[in-house]
């Protein structure tokens, strides 16, 4: 058996043959015997080659576009596994777009024709084949010629470097001769005769320069005239938008589409404090109170219900109802509670939601309430709240906190669906998550220990209230009322008998909250508790974020056992220091 040395051969798309492309490393043929067969057939010619171990082979594909594949054949699987491609980027490939095409490995198609020019065969073209290249859309006139700059190219292997001073000598040198077809000038000056091929964008590392193509004189006014007549469209475009949206704005301010809801469903309405009025009769049906005002109901001219805030004191709400119309007012989700619009009259401050006719989870978990949630639409509460969060952290613009996450903060429509509200502490803050807020926000219970140590706060604040939150959720009962007990129950503190249980893979059933009867899917409840105990890790950075929280939540994702968190293995070891420890911690806190 004799060596074998295989050439890394390029295709050539122009003239239907292949080109010496260089040797293949040994490392890439892993410096072995070979025993080596030729296939050839219509669309494919390839060597098939084995490796002198007797259970190893593998083939190299060539095939009709000049990529050079080598496949090693997987015993254990029975297939045939990629090791290695050449080029590595199809626009490496020589005259892989033909002649005066660009390729372009960021773009789709990868292929473009440059202005003044059109693929040469149109129907080949759009079948993603290009090897046929583009032609000029007007010929050369040689005497009359123009050239035109495409920027950040890289300069293919050029035909002439004649010596030259500068640049204008270089153009001079190509406008010369009628066979000139391209220069580049880059400390050198490069001309380009016969055909021009291989015209490529940089990728990674690599840098590009101005390439000029020669042109006819009245192709390039042709582009000009075309140039100034878009830029025209588009100013009048501009200019009929602007008139148009100025109107729109007047109106809204006027206070003429409050009984058109339809025609603005994605934007605030000014209201009016006597339409606001009307709506509610005179706010006489209250819905609820909370930390900065009253809930009213209240029915729109178009009939639409909806939930009327009023703000209760201007010096405390302006700061949190400013927060609410620059967050919600700005984003929308399915699993976030919609805000209609505002009213700011002199003094008066009112928010409009939709209205939300199951009221919030809190009046579910912890009140009398007629219906008990069963554990099928707890679940997907958990679900749809972690999807609202993800939302806020992950797919905005810049990223929005919401900073207090509590089962009064969320709403139910009809159907159970949970909507996260009240964005009265919420907080817009860039994705480098290095500022400091001075101000503790949210409320005690669902509080994460990092508002404590100063550092700067991150998403996973939110992941920690949500993990205190979905405790709540699978037990019914309040967190915090399990730490105004004796020393007995302050021991058996929910989170940590959960977080206990979790970690011993003791049965979780037992800990279901009462009024379900046992009655829950177990894979389910496991992954609940999961997310709860990894949710209040100490350390931000064990937390998962909000968007592996659904991930997990959806059986997606996998997630290992949680460790127990310090805190818990204090309340074990001594309940009363870390009680009197975490009043301290949160006592300024709540709101």
């Amino acid at each position: 058996m004799g060596h074998l040395v295989l050439y890394y051969l390029k295709y050539s798309s122009y003239n239907n043959n292949y080109k010496y492309g260089g040797n293949l490393s040994r490392k890439e043929l892993t410096n072995q015997y070979i025993n080596v067969s030729y296939v050839s057939s219509k669309n494919k010619s390839y060597f098939i080659y084995s490796v002198v171990s007797p259970y190893k082979f593998a083939r190299i594909v060539l095939d009709n576009i000049g990529e050079l594949t080598l496949y090693v054949w997987d015993e254990d699987l029975h297939q045939w596994n990629l090791g290695w491609k050449a080029p590595q980027q199809r626009c490496e490939i020589v005259g892989f777009c033909g002649e005066y095409g660009i390729c372009n490995q960021q773009n789709v198609p990868l292929c473009t024709c440059p202005i003044g020019f059109r693929p040469r065969d149109s129907r080949n073209w759009d079948l993603h084949d290009y090897k046929e290249g583009c032609e000029r859309r007007d010929p050369l006139q040689c005497s009359d010629d123009k050239f035109l700059m495409i920027p950040n190219m890289c300069f293919p292997e050029a035909s002439h470097y004649p010596a030259v001073k500068n640049v204008e000598e270089c153009i001079l040198n190509c406008l010369s001769s009628c066979y000139c077809l391209a220069y580049s000038y880059n400390n050198e000056c490069l001309i380009y005769k016969g055909m021009l091929i291989n015209l490529r964008l940089p990728f990674g590392n690599e840098l590009g320069g101005d390439f000029y193509i020669r042109i006819s004189a009245s192709e390039l006014v042709g582009i000009k005239t075309k140039i100034s007549k878009k830029a025209a469209w588009v100013i009048g475009v501009l200019v009929v938008l602007i008139l148009l949206t100025g109107i729109v704005l007047a109106i809204i301010w006027r206070g003429h589409y409050i009984g058109g809801l339809e025609e603005l469903e994605f934007s605030l309405i000014l209201f009016k404090y006597r339409d606001l009025r009307r709506a509610t009769k005179n706010f006489s049906q209250k819905l609820g109170e909370g930390g900065f005002g009253s809930v009213f109901k209240g029915v729109l001219p178009n009939s639409t219900t909806v939930a009327v805030k009023k703000i209760r004191s201007l010096e405390q709400g302006e700061k949190q109802f400013r927060a609410e119309v620059s967050t919600l007012g700005a984003i929308q989700h399915v699993n976030l509670l919609r805000l209609r619009g505002f009213c700011a009259e002199a003094s008066k401050r009112f928010l409009v939601y939709d209205y939300m006719p199951k009221g919030s989870l809190e009046s579910h978990l912890f009140q009398n309430a007629s219906k008990i949630l069963d554990w099928k639409t707890r679940y997907q509460i958990a679900i749809g709240i972690a999807k609202g969060l993800a939302y806020l952290h992950d797919n905005c613009r810049d990223c929005i906190m919401h900073f207090d996450i509590k089962p009064e903060n969320i709403l139910l429509d009809a159907e159970y669906n949970p909507k996260v509200a009240d964005f009265g502490l919420a907080k817009i803050i860039g994705r480098d998550f290095s500022r400091v807020l001075t101000t503790i926000r949210g409320t005690r219970g669902y509080l994460a220990p990092e508002w404590i140590s100063g550092e700067a706060v991150t998403p996973k604040v939110d992941v920690f209230s949500y993990g205190k939150l979905l405790f709540e959720l699978v037990s019914g009962r309040r967190n915090m009322d399990m730490l105004d007990g004796d020393d007995e129950e302050i021991r058996n503190y929910f989170p940590a008998r959960v977080a206990i249980a979790v970690n011993k893979g003791e049965d979780l059933l037992t800990l279901l909250d009462h009024k379900l009867e046992g009655n829950a899917i177990m894979e389910e409840l496991t992954r609940a508790c999961k997310v709860a105990c990894w949710g209040i890790q100490d350390d931000p950075r064990d937390r998962p974020t909000m968007g592996q929280v659904v991930q997990i939540l959806e059986g997606v994702m996998q997630v290992d056992v949680p460790q127990i968190p310090l805190y818990f293995q204090r309340l074990s070891e001594n309940p009363m220091v870390a009680i009197v420890s975490q009043e301290i911690e949160t006592s300024s806190s709540s709101y």
